[in-house]
């Protein structure tokens, strides 16, 4: 059975935990203010050795799998530090819906370049380090998927008129 997707669990975990790292993908999108649907968490984190100790230890906590096509439950894996420095795209299953975990998405240079223009916003008294719209945008368009493809026309004109949110 899968989890009930609960974003904001995933997003407290990762606060409490100090991990450093900027929300992308979907998320993101709807935390500007996009009207679209998501069904997981996208995170890039920072990838030096300590923060990737503390996302391990949240991985633990968020008791976090593999997300595997016909593998009900998700696959357990060693998420070590290293182990995890070493994969840069992780597609996990955890007790509160999806987390993706990417180092370098498309069209961006990682969690530095994120960084830089990152929107801190506050979901439900949760500090969350949210990229900018712009490198939403940057990024989906890089991407070139076609469920991008079809929210980039939305995401554009929210660019182009300011819109945006800082808390929910």
């Amino acid at each position: 059975m899968t989890p009930a997707f609960v974003p904001q669990a995933i997003l407290a975990a990762l606060d409490r935990g100090g991990v450093k790292y900027v929300l992308i993908g979907g998320l993101a999108a709807i935390l500007h203010g996009a009207p679209h649907l998501t069904t997981d968490v996208d995170i890039v984190p920072q990838e030096g050795l300590r923060n990737l100790e503390r996302l391990s230890s949240v991985l633990r906590e968020l008791n976090a799998r593999i997300r595997v096509t016909g593998e009900e439950g998700g696959v357990p894996f060693n998420h070590d530090a290293e182990s995890l420095r070493r994969v840069r795209i992780w597609n996990l299953e955890t007790d509160h819906g999806d987390l993706d975990i990417t180092f370098v998405p498309s069209g961006t240079q990682g969690y530095e370049d994120l960084r830089r223009d990152v929107v801190p916003m506050k979901v439900r008294g949760v500090d969350v380090p949210v990229a900018s719209l712009a490198d939403v945008i940057r990024s989906k368009e890089a991407a070139g998927r076609e469920r991008d493809r079809v929210v980039l026309p939305t995401l554009r004109r929210m660019l182009e008129a300011g819109e945006g949110r800082s808390e929910l």
